[in-house]
């Protein structure tokens, strides 16, 4: 698949096929995305991947907590600033609004978001999710390196056909993670990602871009 292509067809699904996703494709997969760049060559990822009995008994335990009741874990880093200022409160307005609207989920129908939101404790019926962590100790350009390693898995896995999802969700339910993959105490989850063969009936749209101009200034002249 041309890289442009890759880049340009990867988007959040949220509704998978139950085909199997072979060892030997994630294999693949995750021994060329570690040839992403990091500084100093730190490589700091730490993936753990789950499919069959390992994952399905992950989705049963999140599933009993959510049927519970249960809180949340509490939160090992800050998703998003506690007060979003312009203009990324307004992209994620209309993300939200864009997402639940193609659900015909109504902006104050909290219920109902909720229900869809639940969806991301089942991995959206993907056949494998990975998890990856970082270790505490480690700073914020290592968070950085750690997402040029998550964006080649993502496009690798388009070169091979399957779609994905990152979810930061899973870091809100990070110790019933560490239950199935046991990480050492130094690791924290940064997020999960469901993986697996889009449902053909899905249609997942994907979210639009801001214009070349909001995000980028070209500097040049004499």
């Amino acid at each position: 698949m041309d890289v442009y292509e890759a880049v340009k067809s990867r988007r959040s699904v949220r509704r998978f096929s139950g085909r199997p996703v072979p060892r030997e494709v994630l294999k693949r997969v995750l021994s060329a995305a570690a040839w992403a760049p990091s500084g100093s060559n730190l490589q700091p990822w730490h993936a753990f991947v789950l499919s069959d009995g390992p994952l399905a008994a992950l989705k049963k335990r999140a599933g009993a907590r959510l049927a519970a009741g249960d809180p949340f874990d509490e939160p090992e880093y800050e998703q998003y600033p506690q007060h979003l200022k312009s203009p990324y409160r307004e992209r994620r307005a209309a993300f939200g609004e864009q997402r639940y609207g193609a659900l015909g989920i109504a902006r104050e129908d909290t219920e109902a978001r909720q229900r869809a939101a639940s969806g991301n404790w089942e991995c959206f019926g993907a056949p494998a999710a990975l998890f990856c962590y970082i270790d505490r100790d480690l700073g914020h350009p290592q968070w950085s390196d750690v997402g040029m390693f998550l964006q080649n898995v993502m496009l690798l896995l388009r070169e091979e056909g399957l779609h994905s999802c990152t979810q930061m969700a899973w870091a809100k339910f990070h110790s019933t993670v560490a239950e199935t993959v046991a990480p050492p105490p130094d690791l924290m989850l940064f997020c999960g990602m469901s993986i697996g063969y889009e449902e053909p009936a899905a249609n997942s749209a994907r979210t639009g871009r801001a214009a070349l101009g909001e995000t980028v200034t070209f500097v040049d002249g004499p």
